[in-house]
């Protein structure tokens, strides 16, 4: 039997109640979770922690079963390698262009929490 793949993507700097709740709900969705974090290179945010740190800090919830750190140039080659079975969306997330035919969930958001704030 195929598993099912769940797709999420984001910077996810300080990780909040908002994040976690977030990636709960997403891993309900499905048998295997695969965050793509924001590269270096295009996480423009003054509070921009290193991908490779992002990437501990995620892990450290054991909630995601792969992370994986987002190319700077093509930001569609890895959902387009993995053929997710959804990608997630946040409250505040847009399709990416390139990946429109793919199936989207969004989740609602959690209280007031934001890292926009």
């Amino acid at each position: 039997m195929k598993k099912k793949k769940v797709l999420v993507g984001g910077c996810f700097n300080r990780i909040h109640p908002g994040h976690i709740y977030f990636l709960k709900q997403a891993k309900k969705l499905g048998d295997k979770l695969i965050v793509v974090l924001t590269n270096d290179k295009n996480n423009k945010k003054p509070y921009a922690f290193p991908a490779k740190e992002r990437k501990k800090m995620l892990k450290s919830l054991n909630i995601t079963d792969e992370i994986l750190i987002g190319e700077s140039k093509d930001k569609t080659r890895i959902a387009k390698k993995i053929k997710p079975d959804f990608i997630v969306l946040g409250y505040d997330q847009k399709v990416m262009p390139g990946l429109e035919k793919f199936k989207y969930i969004r989740i609602k958001k959690l209280g007031n929490y934001s890292t926009r704030k």
